[in-house]
């Protein structure tokens, strides 16, 4: 199938990208930076600005699926890049009236996940990603409150380990809830896995490793 993928020069989307070539799919990426694969005819790149519409549009005009991986790097600066993506992404979807899933990944941590972090991850997050995280949840706002056909994906604490495919779902928020660290193999493997069977529409899934 031809999957999309926003943000796939680096973490969860280079890996993402990497996935979805292992499973026989036609990938084209969006990202401003270059991405280091080798030339592949199932590959197609294209460098732009996720919050550009005329990129955007190009990038999603025949994919069957779309996976966003954006993300900031190392930078812990507020942000606004989350939210102004989503609102042209809405307004892309609304003007094309595509129903293809939109895979879209924010962090443990985003909306109303925040208040079910540990203690430790509570401060952590209150110190470094306050802010890279408030516009996350209004992606997810944004996001959530279209008609797109949406999943929100939540994965703990990222690791850069090989792939185990063996990882925890949890779809609820529940006091006790234990969303651990996960490798970004398994979360990209997560990600190309629903693009193929979008099981979890509509709704949060959180993950972590077992």
């Amino acid at each position: 199938m031809n999957i999309t993928i926003i943000g796939a020069s680096a973490g969860v989307g280079l890996e993402s990208v990497k996935r979805a070539l292992e499973r026989n799919h036609k990938v084209t990426t969006l990202s401003r930076s270059e991405i280091s694969l080798p030339k592949n005819a199932d590959l197609t790149i294209l460098k732009g600005s996720a919050t550009d519409k005329n990129n955007l549009q190009k990038a999603i005009e025949n994919a069957e699926a779309v996976i966003v991986a954006l993300g900031t790097g190392k930078s812990m600066k507020a942000t606004t890049l989350y939210s102004d993506f989503a609102k042209i992404l809405v307004e892309v979807q609304n003007e094309t009236n595509a129903e293809i899933p939109f895979i879209i990944l924010t962090g443990f941590g985003a909306g109303e996940s925040g208040a079910y972090n540990s203690f430790l991850m509570k401060i952590f997050f209150k110190l470094l990603l306050k802010d890279v995280y408030a516009d996350k949840t209004k992606m997810e706002e944004i996001i959530s409150s279209s008609k797109m056909k949406w999943e929100i994906v939540r994965p703990g604490l990222l690791k850069d380990k090989p792939l185990t495919e063996k990882y925890k779902i949890e779809n609820k928020l529940f006091k006790g809830v234990n969303i651990g660290s996960i490798n970004r193999t398994d979360v990209a493997d997560f990600l190309v896995k629903q693009a193929e069977n979008p099981t979890e529409i509509k709704k949060y899934p959180a993950l972590s490793n077992k």
